[in-house]
């Protein structure tokens, strides 16, 4: 097994964490009129660590993150 020691995170790894971090505090927030809001961060969130994942030939990480984004796709959709 290949363990990888990132010394140089590039800014679109905390951009992605960032917006991660933003869609989970709009979620638990509970409020039903944001919670919209905070899937479609999740979606771009998920977005962002799919490429990274796919950069780093990380095909279990990828599989994970394109499962919560269909899963995130859908919460959308049923909020509207």
């Amino acid at each position: 097994m290949k363990i990888r020691f990132y010394q140089n995170i590039d800014g679109y790894r905390w951009i992605g964490f960032f917006i991660a971090m933003v869609s989970v505090f709009v979620l638990s927030s509970a409020n039903p009129n944001t919670q919209w809001l905070g899937w479609g961060l999740s979606v771009i969130s998920c977005g962002i660590w799919i490429h990274i994942a796919w950069k780093d030939k990380d095909p279990a990480r990828t599989l994970m993150e394109l499962m919560y984004l269909a899963l995130s796709i859908r919460a959308v959709i049923n909020w509207f």
